[in-house]
């Protein structure tokens, strides 16, 4: 993620940030994908800190309009709950921007949220399951708590899950139903991912009987059960690690073989994309092992992954050429 800068002052600022420390208020233009202070505020601004500008005759700003459901506010945490998983979403969305998808420009449908809480002011409801089904899109919010998150990451025998990665996942299956409506995508998608008119739920019962290990072919075990979900997975890491290396440039930081004015949203290489963010992948992780923390990135890109991956940049960034 770019850094950013106050319009009054010229301190730097955050992608969250409400106001500068020199008193003004902050707005992030999503359309113009940068901070600016006079603004008509989302109507969100005060209840969950949505920091987002919205336009003339349009109180809610184009993150938050996606939202069909919230959870009630007024119960426990879920209003905190709720801000921390909108906060989420608005960073992924302003990801995806850079390559085009959800902006002004963009003539394609928009996914819609729900985003439900496991706390309803009752008993605790059961655990919700995130997903996605025809446009909408399930977000669990209760996982916006990070032990709640944690218990689940060993539950599940995940090595990464956060809420961010959460938005990538089932945004990936929606941008998948877009993608499909364009010749010659299902086609070539089939022929390295696999049918994705397999029976679903079918294999999700055999997945979760007996997960697969996910060998040289996929990125996760969880990319081993249907295509749709190797196609998500795949989906998920490219964006992650797309914005982790731009974010490691737009930090100010170098390193051997990394150009201090390289772009990664703009690449339109997508092998040398993926050998920059293993790079500075395993530079990041080195660090975090000094601090006795988890690697940032610990996963291994064998050529197939890296092949799906390639497949799934070269779709995503050129979408917009392909009038879908």
């Amino acid at each position: 993620m770019q850094n950013f800068t106050c319009p009054t002052c010229g301190n730097q600022v955050y992608f969250d940030n409400l106001s500068c420390a020199c008193g003004a208020a902050l707005h992030y233009d999503p359309e113009a994908r940068k901070m600016v202070g006079d603004a008509l505020s989302c109507a969100n601004r005060d209840s969950i800190q949505c920091n987002w500008a919205t336009d003339p005759g349009t109180p809610l700003c184009r993150s938050c309009r996606m939202s069909q459901i919230v959870p009630a506010l007024a119960i426990g945490d879920n209003r905190m709950l709720l801000a921390r998983a909108e906060r989420a979403k608005r960073w992924v969305l302003a990801n995806l921007s850079n390559w085009g998808w959800f902006t002004d420009a963009d003539p394609g449908g928009r996914p819609r949220f729900l985003m439900l809480s496991e706390n309803t002011g009752g008993q605790r409801a059961a655990q919700i399951v995130m997903g996605h089904a025809g446009g909408d899109i399930t977000i669990n919010v209760t996982e916006a708590d990070e032990l709640i998150r944690v218990q689940r990451r060993h539950q599940m025998g995940e090595q990464y899950r956060s809420m961010v990665g959460h938005f990538r996942h089932e945004l990936a299956h929606f941008l998948f139903d877009r993608l499909s409506r364009c010749p010659g995508f299902c086609d070539a998608f089939r022929r390295l991912f696999g049918d994705e008119r397999a029976d679903y739920a079918a294999a999700l019962q055999r997945h979760y009987a007996a997960p697969q290990d996910p060998g040289q072919d996929f990125i996760t075990a969880y990319a081993t059960a249907h295509p749709h979900e190797d196609w998500a997975e795949t989906v998920a890491h490219l964006l992650h690690m797309v914005d982790f290396t731009d974010s490691f440039v737009s930090a100010g930081l170098s390193m051997d073989g990394v150009p201090a004015d390289y772009s990664a949203y703009a690449d339109d290489d997508a092998e040398y994309l993926l050998t920059i963010a293993a790079q500075v992948a395993i530079a990041i992780n080195g660090i975090n092992r000094a601090l006795d923390n988890n690697d940032l990135y610990p996963f291994v890109l064998t050529p197939p992954i890296r092949r799906k991956m390639a497949f799934a940049h070269g779709w995503l960034k050129n979408h917009a050429a392909r009038a879908i």
